[in-house]
């Protein structure tokens, strides 16, 4: 049981790292520039969900240590960010709560710097392992990890000095931990931890930094609108725990307009075929007859969406709302909402691959491996 779910929930933030590192870096080999950060922090865990009330015992508390390799911009897109850094992460935290256990986790991170570089965004994306995950006998009260490897997702805003002596300087701020399945296996409440944060860095070399690159002035750009088709799938459960996990589909066509070299903004309509929402008709029916249901509900929906896409080289985060226009069923209410990332390949940049979370609000569905071609 514990393998399939092992497979995927890796495949996520692996795809990212890779596609981050290796291809959207990789042209990065004449950086030696890195830094070194470490941090403490220490916070609590927020009640998204009452369902984990009983989870939030004790102040949770970590560190996180961070592999910052430095950009100058002699790559365009690095001019337009105003120069981020990107690197690795590792953190650890203790959840102060036995049925939680510890989290350890691994990504890869971008950092964005406004206001004269004193301030500085961090997005990190990768796994992390919990210790201690739901089990219905040993361990029946974590309702909110169901599967030792989750997805993880850290955001820190902070105040940054580097460099304030000998290469050393400080970062304090706040972050936000997110670890969640996705909903590939319940039960899947997940936790989110708002913590403050205060830590040391250390710029390697700093004799030999080379001069940052002007910017120059701002390209005007744009293209025709291009028409989109994309396949997406993978493996969910709904949250009733023991009816398994299924397949499921989802079949977009789009429409996108590429505004500048930085964003682009979409319009189109999807079909989903959820086959744990099969299930779940099926079992609502015999499990709670006062509602009516027959147990027949077509479990198809079809939704329109508006999204908006950020372009940083060929890596595509962007974000979708959406509202099915059918909708036989009752599930969740008809707005969700996508947040994922894609990778565009080649030179014309027709073909791209997919990651995304779908959610009702805060509440997620499904993680979706995807693939789209654009012409």
């Amino acid at each position: 049981m514990h393998l399939p779910g092992t497979f995927f929930i890796n495949i996520v933030p692996l795809f990212f790292m890779v596609t981050l590192t290796s291809t959207l870096f990789s042209q990065e080999k004449n950086k030696k520039q890195i830094s070194l950060e470490a941090d403490y922090f220490y916070g609590t865990i927020l009640e998204h969900n009452p369902d984990i009330g009983h989870l939030i015992t004790h102040h949770p508390e970590g560190f996180v240590l961070q592999y910052n390799f430095k950009t100058f911009g002699e790559k365009e897109w690095e001019r337009r960010y105003n120069y981020p850094d990107w690197g690795f992460t590792f953190s650890f935290q203790d959840m102060k709560n036995p049925n939680l256990g510890e989290l350890y986790g691994l990504y890869s991170h971008i950092s964005w710097y406004f206001l004269n570089r004193n301030l500085r965004l961090s997005v990190s994306q990768g796994i992390a392992f919990a210790t201690n995950p739901y089990d219905p006998d040993t361990n029946f009260r974590n309702n909110a990890f169901g599967t030792s490897f989750l997805s993880a997702t850290v955001l820190k805003l902070n105040y940054h000095r580097p460099n304030i002596w000998n290469g050393i300087g400080l970062q304090t701020g706040i972050s936000l931990f997110h670890y969640s399945n996705g909903n590939f296996k319940a039960p899947n409440t997940s936790t989110n931890t708002f913590a403050l944060n205060v830590g040391l860095n250390y710029q390697v070399d700093t004799e030999n930094e080379p001069e940052y690159i002007a910017k120059g002035e701002r390209e005007n750009y744009s293209e025709p609108i291009k028409f989109n088709l994309a396949f997406r799938t993978g493996l969910n459960e709904s949250d009733v725990i023991g009816l398994g996990q299924h397949p499921f589909f989802v079949i977009s066509a789009f429409a996108d307009k590429r505004l500048s070299r930085s964003s682009s903004v979409t319009i189109g309509s999807e079909l989903f075929l959820s086959y744990f929402l099969k299930d779940f008709i099926e079992y609502r029916a015999l499990a709670f007859p006062e509602f009516n249901y027959s147990g027949e509900e077509d479990f198809k929906r079809v939704g329109i969406f508006v999204g908006y896409e950020l372009r940083i080289n060929k890596l595509a985060p962007f974000v979708n709302l959406g509202h099915y226009i059918y909708y036989p069923y009752d599930f969740e209410g008809r707005t969700y909402n996508r947040l994922g990332i894609k990778r565009y390949f080649g030179d014309t940049e027709k073909i791209y691959g997919i990651i995304s979370v779908k959610s009702h609000a805060a509440k997620a569905e499904a993680v979706e491996f995807g693939v789209g071609v654009r012409f």
